[in-house]
């Protein structure tokens, strides 16, 4: 029970960072006064002094919110919503700790009270299944051209929790040749399930993984690899994992640990930076203060991600992110496959670099170029339907293009040939090359 106790903070976590609550309770037709501003004032600086990872940060936000309460900086802020932005806001630029925030939630402060009830089976029931209708944090698995596994993980479970899930996901894509792990999405979580998903990355082997110092009861916590998990490992598996300023706390610890270990590349955009770990207080009963309580020491860099994010490898906007990652991995496994018995393997491998490549280039045929593809072509359709074109051979499946040039496209989760528009003087379109992948070319004129 302690342990999806435990969790359940962890999870609440990542509403405080991102200032939506799960409920969204509503400030409407709801006022405080200056009374309760100024015991909000004084409770949080209670709990910060008592708790917060630096002690004299504690107080350097205890005298500037007393000082600012005090000179009528809060004065008007009658709305709750409004008051705890602020109260954010002051905290944040004195200890610049993105970690830290206030949050209106009488909702939300109910659940932590019950969630206190070690004996409260059915509320723990209920956030079990409630984590399960998001799929344990996952949120798409599945196989890229090439043989590359993608896997889209929106935040951490504890380890014990997800087991079973993360089990079946690393099951589905362990005959990969390279893995893309997508944090660009994923606010953080519990660093058990860090640890764990880490775990199969590794030999049985443990290895050192990050610290955790907790400063209330004067604690340190080591992360290592585990020596048992379900399944198989994938120890020499080339890894590339994908950023963006959105990703946070345990999902910047993922992206750091494997970098400072050598054992992925980074593809993105630098993270938000947030390596305090900590839990929800409750100020009373309107307003809850997430406070870090410790802080992750790398047992090989000595520091952390705190205030300036995980750097990426490779830099790019993290919308590009997957497709470069992609390229990266193909251009590792072709490294991989030099002999000259996968020649033809190496072939198409390059094919797919070359396709990737040019929609990074961001070609972008006008409509009305777009429209004139349109028609038929022998048993081929090509289809325009609001700015995008598709591809339809009878009584087949609908498969939508991106352009690699003015008149070239590839297909989405076709990687077998390529498509070219092939037009007159007049720029008339009079027929379709399709481009197969071992090199031949089959020509069709278009019918109309």
């Amino acid at each position: 029970m302690l342990r999806i106790l435990s969790f359940i903070i962890t999870m609440n976590t990542i509403s405080f960072l991102t200032g939506v609550s799960h409920s969204q309770q509503s400030a409407d037709n709801i006022l405080i006064s200056d009374e309760i501003k100024q015991k909000t004032v004084n409770s949080v600086s209670d709990l910060l002094n008592s708790n917060y990872i630096f002690p004299d940060k504690a107080k350097k936000m205890e005298v500037y919110l007393k000082n600012e309460i005090e000179k009528g900086a809060y004065d008007g802020l009658d709305d709750p919503q409004k008051f705890s932005d602020k109260l954010t806001d002051d905290l944040q630029n004195v200890s610049k700790d993105k970690h830290i925030r206030v949050t209106f939630n009488p909702e939300q402060i109910q659940m932590m009270k019950n969630s206190q009830d070690k004996n409260n089976e059915e509320f723990e029931k209920k956030f079990i299944e409630d984590f399960k209708k998001e799929n344990f944090g996952f949120k798409k698995v599945e196989i890229l051209s090439g043989n590359i596994g993608y896997i889209d993980f929106r935040r951490f479970g504890a380890g014990d929790l997800i087991k079973n899930k993360v089990a079946a996901v690393m099951s589905f894509v362990e005959n990969c040749e390279a893995l893309i792990f997508d944090m660009r999405y994923n606010g953080g979580g519990d660093p058990t399930g860090v640890q764990l998903i880490t775990s199969y990355l590794f030999g049985d082997e443990p290895v050192h993984l990050n610290d955790l110092y907790y400063r209330p009861d004067d604690t340190l916590k080591e992360f290592w690899t585990l020596k048992y998990i379900e399944g198989k490992r994938m120890i020499d598996v080339p890894v590339f994992i994908l950023t963006g300023s959105y990703s946070f706390s345990g999902a910047e610890e993922f992206a750091y640990n494997l970098k400072i270990l050598n054992r992925a590349v980074i593809v993105g955009e630098t993270t938000g930076g947030g390596a305090n770990p900590g839990n929800g207080n409750i100020v009373d009963d309107n307003f809850i203060i997430f406070i870090p309580t410790g802080r992750a020491i790398n047992p090989y860099t000595k520091t952390n991600w705190e205030g300036v994010g995980v750097k990426p490898d490779v830099e790019i906007n993290s919308i590009d992110a997957l497709t470069k990652a992609h390229i990266l991995a193909l251009e590792k496994i072709a490294g991989n496959n030099s002999s000259e018995i996968n020649a033809n393997k190496i072939k198409r491998i390059n094919r797919l670099i070359e396709s990737l490549t040019s929609t990074l280039s961001d070609p972008d045929p006008s409509t009305v170029q777009l429209k004139k593809y349109a028609g038929n072509y022998g048993d081929r359709k090509i289809i325009y339907d609001n700015g995008r074109l598709f591809h339809q051979r009878l009584g087949r499946e609908k498969f939508e293009m991106s352009p690699m040039s003015e008149d070239t496209f590839m297909l989405h989760e076709l990687d077998l040939f390529r498509l070219k528009f092939d037009s007159d003087s007049s720029g008339n379109i009079v027929s379709l090359s399709v481009l197969f992948d071992n090199g031949e070319t089959e020509t069709i004129s278009k019918i109309n």
